[in-house]
C-alpha cells in the first residue's frame, strides 16, 4: 500500500462529488449508449454538487493557509474520458483545483487508489469501497443525506472507534459474548494498545497536518464518537496515547444516538462501521458507511 508522507491525498468518485441521480437513471432505464449522448449532449452544463462536494471544498481550502499545497482531491470515474469531459468542466465552473483523475469506462477504478499514494478513498460504490479496505486502504461508501455541511471554515472530521480507527478485536468479544464479556475485556486490558483500523493512517496524517499550527487556529478539528463509556474507555485513550496522535475531542455515549452529537460537534463527515448508525447519522451530518469488521462479515 503507497501512503504519500508529504501531504494528504483523497481519491473521490464522481458520484460522490457531483450529483449525479438523473443521469445515472438514464443509464439504469435507457442503457449505456442514452447515457453517453446525454452526457455530451449537456457538457457544457455545470452539474450540482453532491454529498461530498462541500468536504472537498473545506479540504482544498486548507491550502489557502499553507505556503505549500497540502491536499489533494483525485477523481476516480468509472466514466469514460468522453462522457467524464463534463464532470471536469464541471469542476473548472466550480473552481475546483482537481487536476488528476483515472476515467475507466465502466471498470472499477480501485486499482489506480495505491498508483496516486491516496490516503482515503470515498465513493458510491460499495463494492470499490469493499475492494479498497481489504487492500488496507482507509474507504468509505457515501451515505446519502441532504444535510449542509457545517458553515465553519474548518473542516470537523468525526471518527467512530472499533473498526474503524481500532481494529475490530474488542467489537468481536462485544458481538460474540456481550456487553458484559466486552466491558470485563477492556477493563483488564486497559493498557494494552488496540490494533490499529483501517483509518488509523488516515487520521495520523490529519494530526501531522494539524501540528502546523497553534491548536486554536488549525483548519481541521477531529472526535471520536464511540458508544463505549467508561470504563471502556480507558483503553481509548491509551491507545492514542501511544500512538501519538491527538485527537481534539472524545465523546463516549454509552448507546445513545450518535446524530444529535454529531450536529452539536459540527461535523462535516461522520464515518463509521455499522449501518444503523450511519443512517442515523446521516440524519444530521454527512456520513460514510465502512464496511469494515465483525458486523460486516
Amino acid at each position: 500500500m503507497l501512503i504519500n508522507k508529504q501531504k494528504l491525498v483523497i481519491a473521490i468518485s464522481s458520484r460522490a462529488l457531483f450529483d449525479l441521480d438523473d443521469t445515472h437513471r438514464i443509464f439504469e432505464e435507457e442503457g449505456k449508449d442514452a447515457f453517453c449522448q446525454y452526457q455530451v449532449d449537456h457538457e457544457d452544463e455545470p452539474l450540482n454538487p453532491g454529498v461530498a462536494y462541500p468536504l472537498v471544498k473545506k479540504l482544498l481550502a486548507i491550502n489557502e493557509v499553507l505556503p505549500e499545497a497540502t491536499v489533494e482531491v483525485i477523481l476516480l470515474s468509472r466514466n469514460s474520458a468522453d462522457t467524464g469531459l463534463r464532470i471536469f468542466n464541471s469542476i473548472r465552473l466550480h473552481e475546483l483545483s482537481i487536476t488528476r483523475a483515472a476515467f475507466t469506462s465502466g471498470q472499477s477504478p480501485f486499482g489506480y487508489i495505491g498508483a496516486f499514494g491516496a490516503d482515503l478513498f470515498l465513493s458510491t460504490n460499495s463494492d470499490d469501497v469493499k475492494r479498497a479496505l481489504d487492500a488496507g486502504y482507509a474507504a468509505a461508501t457515501i451515505v446519502d443525506s441532504s444535510k449542509p455541511m457545517h458553515d465553519s471554515s474548518q473542516l470537523r472530521i468525526a471518527f467512530d472507534g472499533d473498526a474503524v480507527l481500532f481494529s475490530d478485536e474488542a467489537e468481536r468479544i462485544y458481538q460474540e459474548k456481550g456487553l458484559e464479556a466486552f466491558t470485563q475485556n477492556e477493563t483488564t486490558e486497559a493498557r494494552t494498545p488496540l490494533s490499529g483500523g483501517p483509518f488509523k493512517a488516515f487520521l495520523s496524517t490529519l494530526h501531522r497536518i494539524q501540528t502546523l499550527f497553534p491548536s486554536e487556529t488549525s483548519p481541521i478539528r477531529t472526535a471520536l464518537v464511540t458508544a463505549r463509556a467508561a470504563p471502556a474507555h480507558e483503553r481509548v485513550v491509551r491507545t492514542l496515547r501511544a500512538w501519538e496522535i491527538r485527537i481534539d475531542e472524545a465523546l463516549f455515549l454509552g448507546g445513545k444516538p450518535k446524530g444529535p452529537f454529531l450536529k452539536a460537534f459540527g461535523a462535516d463527515i461522520f464515518f463509521d462501521d455499522q449501518l444503523g448508525h450511519c443512517d442515523s447519522a446521516s440524519q444530521h451530518v454527512a456520513t460514510g458507511h465502512v464496511p469494515h469488521g465483525v458486523v460486516n462479515d
